[in-house]
């Protein structure tokens, strides 16, 4: 055969997957395995027929030939001393030779039921035994007793005669069947080297086999896998330009054609990925820089704007006090104005500078229980408290690592804000519970205000975003905005529970310990750009609760 005509077959068999390697093996070690072991069965079988045929025949059938020839030569014996003598005790063993007659007769008729030869030996052998006893036997034993038997003398040459030819037929007989019992010894031994070299046969296939089965898994699987794990390990490892080589069945190559795409595909998106990390670490940087000149800005509007915005505060109010009513009304409109806006742009300078310091200045975790907080805050909001009648109840809070100042500022807004946007003419109602959920607190401030639209629950968080005019509820709008910056920065999430109708319900998380690092500058620079995370905005709590829609 040439080699272009063992192409074909070449290509064939690399086609082949590991299931139908596994498939044409396994079908060809269970047709050897067959073959040896119908071959093993079939040679078990013959052994175990021709040693049942010597032990259960041949042999019983031999001594059987012998027990009936000893019985004849004890009905010969008996006749003839019968004969000479006349006395009744030599027919005993004629009688009894008779007996065993019959009986060995009919165990070699069953022995030998299946050998026409053997059984022909028989029946000659009965047939000598026949014309002895009648021509000798049964005359001489009628004979009367007491007496010599005349027939005795007169057949003595015929007697013995016919019991030689008897002896003749019953030696035939017997090496007939000793040539038989030599001839099933032989095959017997035959058979069972043949027997011995099947089953050494059938050992050393069954060990060929196991070696091509161990040999063909180890080429076909075993090192193929061994050699796609060790370059993935090289590509775990970050070799990355490693290519995969495709070995072994055609499964397994697609396998590592596969991984290889899976491979080059990674290093398009690593490609990609490391270019959008310097990306993003150059807007970290200028986001950074830019978060750190907010940080300035809010400190110098806050500290420096002070000093000209006191005298302009300090001035409008000398006017409103040393000219009122001296002037026309306008007038005393126009000074009421410029009062009321210094004190407000003063109260917001002052909110600005205290929310530009959370995560900045005040920045000293430790261990605080929340109960002594809550209980401080309440304090502090008594005269509130008081006159609106409110009624505060508290489960029992945690311990946690965290800021005390903002932990103070958080729960003063929160509860704060729940005393004052109650429902006109009816007492507040006020309940603040913690629950553990895996490794952060969730808490909640439920109140039975006004509460917030859905519509603005999102709105609520803003910085110095109000949805009415102050007339209605006083405050900056920056309350909300202050308690969502303090939570982010001890590592939490804050929001308003839209599910809950009778009220408000402010709930948000606080881990144990606090992240080890502060507020992401994405996060400060959006609170102070007044932009909440996904585009969100917000106001102050107070703003919230009212439906209406914001007064410009």
């Amino acid at each position: 055969m040439t080699g272009d005509e063992r192409q074909p077959w070449g290509r064939g068999l690399s086609g082949w997957t590991t299931r139908r390697w596994l498939r044409v093996g396994v079908a060809i070690s269970l047709a050897v395995l067959t073959a040896l072991g119908v071959t093993g069965a079939w040679v078990l079988g013959r052994t175990a027929s021709i040693s049942n045929e010597l032990v259960d025949v041949k042999a019983p059938a031999l001594s059987t030939s012998f027990r009936l020839e000893s019985a004849l030569l004890n009905q010969e014996t008996g006749i003839r001393g019968y004969g000479l003598t006349g006395t009744p005790a030599f027919l005993e063993p004629y009688q009894q030779g008779l007996t065993e007659q019959a009986t060995y007769t009919a165990t070699l008729e069953r022995l030998l039921d299946d050998d026409g030869a053997e059984l022909g030996d028989l029946r000659r052998v009965q047939s000598a035994v026949e014309k002895w006893q009648a021509r000798i036997a049964r005359p001489i034993a009628a004979s009367p007793a007491g007496a010599a038997s005349p027939l005795a003398t007169e057949r003595a040459d015929e007697g013995r005669t016919e019991f030689d030819a008897l002896r003749s037929a019953m030696a035939r007989q017997q090496d007939r069947l000793r040539a038989d019992a030599l001839t099933a010894r032989t095959d017997l031994s035959d058979t069972m080297r043949l027997r011995n070299w099947v089953f050494a046969a059938i050992a050393l296939v069954i060990v060929a086999l196991a070696g091509l089965v161990f040999e063909g898994l180890r080429r076909g699987v075993t090192k193929p896998l061994e050699q796609l794990g060790a370059d993935a390990r090289h590509i775990s490892a970050g070799d990355f330009t490693r290519p995969i080589t495709p070995t072994g069945p055609a499964d397994l190559r697609q396998l590592s054609t596969e991984i290889d795409s899976m491979r080059l595909r990674l290093v398009r998106e690593l490609e990609a990925t490391e270019q959008a990390r310097q990306h993003l670490d150059a807007q970290a940087a200028d986001l950074q820089r830019s978060n750190t000149e907010l940080e300035q800005f809010a400190y110098v509007a806050s500290h420096d704007l002070q000093e000209p915005l006191r005298k302009v505060s300090s001035f409008t109010q000398l006017l409103q006090r040393r000219y009122t009513g001296q002037l026309d009304a306008k007038a005393d409109q126009y000074i009421a104005f410029a009062v009321d806006g210094a004190n407000r742009m003063q109260t917001l300078i002052n909110d600005l500078l205290e929310f530009s310091r959370v995560g900045r200045v005040h920045n000293t975790h430790e261990g605080i229980a929340l109960d002594g907080v809550v209980e401080r805050t309440l304090s502090s909001l008594s005269v509130s408290i008081e006159e609106t009648g409110a009624e505060i109840t508290c489960d029992e809070l945690p311990k946690l690592v965290a800021d005390p100042t903002q932990m103070g500022m958080l729960w003063q807004n929160l509860i704060g804000n729940a005393i004052k946007f109650h429902r006109p003419g009816q007492t507040p109602h006020i309940h603040i519970t913690a629950v553990r959920e895996g490794e952060l607190w969730q808490f909640s401030v439920t109140d039975n205000g006004i509460g917030i639209a859905p519509e603005y629950a999102e709105k609520v968080f803003v910085i110095f975003q109000r949805l009415h005019t102050k007339d209605a509820y006083s405050g900056s709008g920056i309350g909300l905005a202050m308690c969502k910056k303090i939570v982010e920065f001890h590592g939490g999430t804050i929001g308003v529970d839209s599910a809950y109708t009778d009220g408000t319900r402010i709930t948000f998380t606080l881990a144990e310990a606090p992240p080890s690092v502060s507020t992401p500058p994405v996060s400060l620079v959006r609170a102070r750009a007044g932009v909440g995370p996904q585009g969100t905005a917000g106001a102050e709590q107070g703003a919230a609760h009212s439906v209406a829609e914001p007064t410009p």
